[in-house]
């Protein structure tokens, strides 16, 4: 769930933000989000969250002998 909130930056910063998100085609909001998953760390969603509780588990885990004929399987 998304939570709305006000943020304040030097002006300058935040023109340099403006044009750092522009060119990577991607908006403000998505750019400084982007920018604190990165410094603060990735936080895993619902799915994947559930793919690792799974993983500990062995849910859908299937041993691998032979990398080569399990690569050509795929």
């Amino acid at each position: 769930m998304k939570t709305q909130t006000a943020l304040r930056f030097d002006k300058e910063l935040l023109e340099l933000i403006k044009e750092k998100a522009k060119a990577q085609k991607r908006s403000l909001n998505n750019y400084i989000e982007y920018l604190l998953y990165k410094e603060v760390g990735d936080i895993p969603n619902e799915e994947t969250t559930k793919a690792i509780e799974d993983a500990k588990k062995g849910v859908g885990i299937k041993k691998v002998d032979d990398l080569d004929t399990f690569l050509k399987e795929l």
